[in-house]
């Protein structure tokens, strides 16, 4: 039984390294249809708590809807050595922008735009352009307004396993503050952290640890202001 259960362990191992996106239970148990969902969970567990007690660089994460190996996110001075370079960088107005979606979405251009007091066509261009946001569909209205939302990648991003684990206001803020007493990274840093996949490849590419830090600014400001409707 040992043998067998260990067989299947190196079998999910080697599925979530070859995946190109984290990987979900469902999509291992289409691989091993003679695996129960609730066993494939279980090994999931006791590879990550084999990865935990080894004490080394990578980790295996939930994230996205999936499971994905990732370096751990102390290591990511390294890693930017290793990039030579530093990491992608989203302004200022991208990390308001991105929240506004992130906190209020389905949403409209328009209220974005009212939320954030500017025109946010051009951030949202670039969030679209990085696949971090996508579009979602055109609101019943006149005019058919496009609604914007985020995407897999988001979550991915910001290391978060769905949107329910979106920090609030006051999380952000014991954050923030958590980052300025030990110099952590600066708001906007998307921080790589070296996605274990053969198929990566070219810059920007792989799996980034992001500080969603950037993010309390704008969700202060959907505090104060009401939701108002289209």
């Amino acid at each position: 039984m040992t043998s067998i259960m260990d067989e299947k362990v190196a079998i999910i191992e080697a599925l979530i390294f070859a995946s190109e996106a984290p990987l979900a239970v469902e999509r291992i148990a289409d691989v091993l249809p003679d695996t129960e969902k609730k066993e494939i969970v279980s090994l999931l567990e006791q590879l990550s708590e084999d990865y935990e007690e080894r004490g080394g660089g990578i980790c295996l994460s939930e994230v996205a809807g999936g499971y994905q190996f990732r370096t751990r996110a102390d290591l990511a001075p390294w890693l930017r050595k290793l990039k030579a370079g530093r990491p992608s960088m989203l302004s200022p107005a991208a990390m308001e922008t991105l929240a506004v979606v992130a906190y209020r979405q389905p949403i409209v251009k328009s209220e974005i735009d009212r939320i954030r007091g500017v025109d946010a066509s051009g951030a949202l261009k670039g969030l679209l352009e990085k696949k971090i946001v996508r579009i979602v569909g055109r609101k019943d209205v006149p005019g058919k307004p496009i609604i914007y939302g985020t995407t897999r990648k988001f979550l991915e991003v910001f290391n978060l396993k769905d949107l329910s684990e979106l920090p609030t206001l006051r999380e952000m803020k014991d954050f923030q503050g958590q980052q300025e007493l030990s110099g952590g990274t600066t708001q906007g840093d998307i921080v790589p952290q070296g996605v274990l996949n053969p198929q990566e490849s070219g810059e920007g590419s792989g799996t980034y640890s992001g500080n969603p830090r950037g993010l309390s600014d704008a969700s202060e400001d959907l505090n104060r202001k009401p939701e108002e409707t289209e």
